[in-house]
């Protein structure tokens, strides 16, 4: 940040830095009273990526039930298309299976 409030972004090269600058007014405008008075990009060293930065937990996918398929492949069975049909029913008992899951933690 300078003195004169104009905000310094490093990019990765000069392609990004001309892209930013054609898209200043648009960015300050979404950064409404949180803008800098300016933005300036030019390209420039880059921070590290953080090895220790947070990682959301594995998501724990429950498995369907043989009545979630069964119910999940009795609401698709009037779709005409077979592969359609197929990953209807299969979204159709993944979401049967989390509600149960939900409902029993």
């Amino acid at each position: 940040m300078a003195r004169d409030g104009t905000l310094h972004v490093h990019t990765a090269d000069s392609v990004w830095a001309f892209e930013l600058t054609q898209l200043e007014p648009r960015i300050r405008e979404r950064l409404g009273e949180l803008a800098p008075a300016r933005l300036r990009f030019a390209p420039g060293p880059l921070p590290e990526a953080q090895t220790d930065a947070f990682t959301a937990p594995a998501r724990v996918v429950p498995e369907p039930s043989d009545r979630d398929l069964a119910t999940a492949e009795g609401m698709s069975a009037e779709i005409g298309d077979e592969k359609l049909r197929n990953l209807v029913s299969r979204a159709a008992a993944a979401s049967l299976a989390r509600a149960r899951r939900g409902r029993s933690v």
